[in-house]
């Protein structure tokens, strides 16, 4: 199952295979296959198992695994609470907070924070989506003192992967007398 996850990605795999793999970090050394599926089926998904209360799921950890209620219980519920709250938090997480690259001056802003104390060369690319809001912000590379390599292959991958619908490259020149320059480049 982990093979088929590495090379067909997380996607390719059944909820059920997903949670399994997931407890299997709570319970290893065990089958973790029928726990995933039976707590699949009392709370309809995995949805319901992360809408569950802390209780219900430790109470039904313990139920498929035939253990009382206790330590080994609660630290597998606690796991599964953990992983459905980040989810949730990244979820919620407001587009907002994601900045908004619209123009020159707002990239000069932007890139000025983020490369003025740099002491070696770097090719970013700026990830936007169609609002031109900041997907990712990725080193591709780091250089020496005057040089940092790019491969456009792994930049347009990259892109592809995040369903980008611009980039913006950016490459910086920390030992220039006025402390950081930048390429002009067209991007869209």
């Amino acid at each position: 199952m982990r093979e088929r996850a590495a090379k067909g990605g997380l996607g390719a795999l059944p909820d059920y295979e997903l949670l399994e793999l997931l407890l299997f970090r709570s319970v290893p050394y065990k089958d973790t296959k029928p726990l995933a599926k039976d707590l699949l089926a009392r709370f309809g998904g995995l949805e319901g198992i992360g809408a569950a209360s802390h209780e219900a799921v430790e109470d039904q950890v313990a139920r498929s695994m035939g253990y009382a209620v206790g330590k080994a219980t609660r630290a597998v519920a606690l796991d599964l609470q953990l992983i459905f709250d980040v989810t949730r938090r990244i979820a919620r997480e407001p587009t907002a907070k994601r900045p908004v690259i619209s123009s020159w001056t707002a990239l000069l802003a932007y890139v000025r924070v983020a490369l003025q104390h740099e002491p070696r060369e770097q090719f970013r690319v700026l990830y936007l989506d169609k609002k031109n809001q900041l997907i990712l912000d990725e080193v591709q590379n780091r250089g020496t003192v005057d040089h940092a390599p790019v491969y456009p292959r792994e930049v347009v991958r990259r892109a592809l992967e995040l369903s980008a619908s611009a980039l913006i490259l950016v490459h910086n020149h920390p030992t220039t007398p006025s402390m950081i320059t930048f390429d002009h480049a067209e991007y869209r």
